[in-house]
């Protein structure tokens, strides 16, 4: 059976982002220094990384992320925004593939208690990648909640550069983990920001919320056991500190399935909305789509017959910023006056897992932030 959207009978009221300083890719390899096979002893220079991923800057922002403060600060300007405070949240969603402790939930738990979340409000903590945002959106339609912040945030500048910003050791050379001869694409292709939004349920809403692990099917194909992204290592199949559990330890990436199923399963996402509610294209201000790089984002416009007007991408600009992609480009839509109060927005996202979702709600921020810029 294909999966089918659901009533998602909630706004967007509240929103923020958060970027780090944004660097040309030539200056970003310049640092981090990513061997160059073709001549040993020689690095790849920012021309070449471009040509291959397509991102001709990156959101990198170490110092900025270095604490989960950055990550509570975007989450209480989103707060301002919706004009609420922490004692209005009744479900709080932590999105990310970066946690700053790897157990027991504790980024969900700090976050909750820097944000003075009431304590009768639980943690709800999810180990997502770039689909994560549609994941939580479902769960905040299951747990029929009033008033959901969702807080969503990757670091990959944390996890895969030394002090000096130069690749550690695991991605400039790793001959353990399965996709290591390309580690270095991984912190190259991904950048830092941190994002959170507010949605809060009105009965009077007709949006749709969409989410498919894809396990069983993916559209009339076998299902996908290929979870894209493979981080192997930390668990208790490789448990730190046993021989090569570093170097498993670090974000591959599966080029030929990511392009595979974000193709198909962008394309799903879009006929299944379609099905539902026959030309809802027509009927939203912007869509914004999962920003995986160039190549495919510019694809999938291409199938749907979307304009870049339509659907703005920040890939090239920023490299690929994970679940918080989305969220960049609404604040920078509403930053710029490209969106007004009740216009309807469209989120499609595919991720790691796999998983993919989307959902449509109208956009109704009554206090709109400026962007936090960066040095």
């Amino acid at each position: 059976m294909p999966t089918a959207p659901s009533p998602f009978p909630y706004a967007l009221t509240g929103a923020h982002t958060t970027l780090g300083p944004v660097l040309t890719m030539d200056a970003w390899a310049k640092v981090a220094r990513v061997p160059d096979r073709r001549h040993p002893g020689n690095v790849l220079d920012g021309s070449f990384i471009t040509r291959l991923l397509g991102v001709e800057g990156k959101s990198w922002g170490p110092d900025q992320f270095a604490t989960p403060e950055t990550v509570a600060a975007t989450a209480r300007t989103a707060l301002a925004s919706a004009g609420r405070t922490a004692s209005d949240i009744t479900a709080v969603v932590v999105v990310t593939c970066n946690p700053y402790q790897t157990l027991l939930d504790q980024d969900a738990f700090a976050l909750m208690r820097m944000l003075d979340i009431p304590d009768h409000v639980l943690p709800l903590q999810l180990g997502a990648g770039c689909a994560g945002l549609a994941r939580a959106a479902a769960l905040v339609a299951q747990l029929a909640t009033e008033r959901a912040l969702v807080i969503a945030y990757s670091v990959p500048s944390r996890i895969s550069c030394d002090d000096d910003g130069a690749l550690l050791p695991t991605y400039r050379n790793n001959t353990v983990h399965p996709f290591g001869k390309n580690m270095w694409a991984s912190p190259a292709l991904f950048s830092d920001a941190a994002s959170a939004m507010v949605l809060e349920r009105d009965e009077e809403i007709d949006g749709l919320v969409l989410y498919s692990r894809d396990s069983q099917s993916f559209g009339t194909e076998p299902g996908v056991e290929d979870p894209l992204i493979h981080f192997l290592g930390g668990g208790t199949q490789h448990p730190a500190g046993a021989p090569g559990a570093a170097e498993m330890a670090c974000f591959g990436m599966n080029a030929r399935e990511i392009g595979r199923y974000y193709s198909g399963g962008m394309m799903l996402n879009h006929q299944a909305l379609e099905a539902a509610r026959p030309g809802y294209l027509d009927d939203v201000h912007r869509v914004y789509t999962h920003q995986a790089n160039p190549a495919l984002v510019e694809e999938f416009l291409q199938a749907t017959g979307l304009t870049h007007e339509q659907a703005p991408s920040n890939v090239r600009q920023l490299g690929n910023t994970v679940s918080p992609s989305t969220l960049a480009l609404l604040h920078a839509d509403q930053a710029a006056g490209n969106l007004t109060h009740g216009d309807r927005a469209y989120f499609s996202v595919v991720g790691s897992g796999p998983e993919r979702g989307a959902f449509i709600t109208p956009v109704r921020i009554p206090h709109p932030q400026p962007p936090t810029t960066s040095a």
